[in-house]
C-alpha cells in the first residue's frame, strides 16, 4: 500500500487505510516519508495512519514552539474530525505528542515516543532548551 500526500486547507499529509487513527508526528530534521515501514505495517491491521507534516518551515521563526506545534497537531485533528487518537512521535514528534497529550488528554488514546526528550520545566520557557 502506498499512501499519496493530500494538501487540505492549510495541511499537507499522508493518510493511509481505515480504522483507529494513529498520528504520526516527525522529528525536526524529518518528513512524511521517514516512516514508510510504519504507514505500510498498519492499515493492514486496522488503523488508519496519518503523518501529517510539520509547518517547521512555515511558520515565523518566533512561533516555532513545541506548544504553538501541539496546537497545530490539536487543529489537524480537529480538521480530521478525529477522536481518541494514538500518536506516535520521533524525537521533536515525541515532544509535541507529549505536550499535545498534557494540554489536550481527552483526545489522546495513547502515546508512544521514540527518541525523545521529556518535559522539561517551565521556567525554560516554550521553545527549546538551549545548550551553554
Amino acid at each position: 500500500m502506498d499512501a499519496e500526500i493530500k494538501t487540505e486547507g492549510k495541511f499537507r499529509y499522508l493518510e493511509i487505510g481505515e480504522g483507529a487513527p494513529i498520528i504520526i508526528l516527525h522529528g525536526l530534521m524529518g518528513g512524511l516519508s521517514n516512516f514508510k515501514g510504519v504507514t505500510n505495517h498498519f492499515p493492514e491491521r486496522g488503523y488508519q495512519v496519518l503523518v501529517p507534516e510539520l509547518p517547521i518551515y512555515d511558520m515565523p521563526l518566533v512561533k516555532t514552539t513545541v506548544k504553538n506545534f501541539a496546537k497545530f497537531l490539536e487543529k489537524f485533528i480537529e480538521f480530521k474530525k478525529l477522536d481518541k487518537v494514538i500518536v506516535l512521535g520521533n524525537s521533536l514528534g515525541g515532544h509535541i505528542g507529549l505536550l499535545h497529550a498534557k494540554l489536550f488528554p481527552e483526545v489522546v488514546k495513547a502515546l508512544v515516543i521514540t527518541g525523545s526528550s521529556g518535559l522539561y520545566e517551565s521556567a525554560m520557557g516554550d521553545g527549546y532548551p538551549k545548550r551553554g
